[in-house]
């Protein structure tokens, strides 16, 4: 089932399979924003990734001594969510712990994800609390993609991501189980804030960048200037990624990434995890302005 949230200019579409944003559209020129999910290249428009990003070492994390199977990116995405609020600008989706969850990840949670839409601007918000007897860890992420070009006009070519703020960032590779590799990394930008885009640069798979400045990133078209602007909190980290020739790009702010090649450790103990307490809370969000 779809809720649909409408303002004067823009319309959002967000399935409760996932709590995934499906559609991002403008009133006035009828673009779309969000990929289709044509499974010609991904199925995806904009998954929540939960309780892990990418993947982990043989598909499976540790709690407590015991080995927990996993898929990438964890079950959030595949999980029904429940609409507790909604009305014409607002929805909140929220994804409780199951017998379901429990049998991947040992932790009593509840995700909420909050959509408002003011005008050309969408917010989500997101919320984890530990409702566990002990310390909960997980990851969370988002995984918005975004058509590319955006509207008829031009070539992929066309298009730069703009950070807000200058950045050195260093690239991380993945190998074929979906893990960083130790010691591989690529030099992407130095003292910049302009990455142009081009499809030779997901050869080799997602970008991965820890630690970013920018708290704001514009896919925009050097012909038209049109473009989407993707702020966010509480995510220090982020990848960039398309299926190799493919018509959109993903722009995704994360808290976490994939284990690294060696990783042998319990899901506490990886790079980039959030530990809560009981009863603690766990708050972020990425805006969606299209212009």
């Amino acid at each position: 089932m779809n809720t649909i949230l409408r303002s004067g200019s823009a319309q959002a579409e967000i399935s409760t399979l996932g709590a995934e944003l499906v559609s991002f559209t403008r009133k006035d020129t009828g673009t779309e924003y969000i990929w289709s999910g044509d499974a010609a290249y991904w199925t995806g428009r904009s998954p929540v990734l939960f309780p892990i990003i990418g993947a982990v070492r043989n598909g499976e994390i540790k709690v407590g001594g015991q080995a927990y199977k996993l898929a990438n990116h964890g079950f959030a995405r595949r999980s029904e969510f429940t609409v507790v609020e909604a009305d014409e600008s607002r929805a909140v989706f929220l994804l409780t712990s199951s017998e379901h969850t429990l049998s991947s990840y040992p932790f009593q949670f509840n995700l909420y994800i909050t959509y408002t839409l003011n005008d050309s601007t969408l917010k989500l918000d997101y919320r984890v609390e530990n409702i566990d007897g002990g310390s909960i860890s997980f990851q969370l992420g988002t995984h918005p993609a975004f058509n590319c070009p955006l509207d008829q006009n031009g070539s992929f070519s066309d298009y730069v991501l703009e950070f807000s703020e200058t950045e050195n960032l260093d690239r991380e590779f993945l190998n074929d189980a979906g893990l960083r590799i130790s010691g591989k990394s690529e030099t992407v930008l130095r003292e910049e804030r302009s990455l142009p885009l081009s499809h030779e640069m997901f050869k080799d798979g997602a970008l991965i960048f820890q630690n970013v400045n920018s708290r704001q990133i514009t896919l925009k078209s050097r012909l038209t200037g049109k473009s989407v602007a993707v702020s966010f909190e509480g995510f220090p980290d982020l990848g960039i990624w398309q299926p190799l020739n493919a018509p959109f790009v993903c722009i995704e702010p994360w808290q976490g990434f994939a284990d690294i090649d060696v990783f042998e450790g319990e899901l506490s103990e990886k790079e980039g995890i959030v530990t809560l307490s009981p009863g603690e809370r766990f708050a972020s969000s990425l805006t969606i302005e299209i212009n």
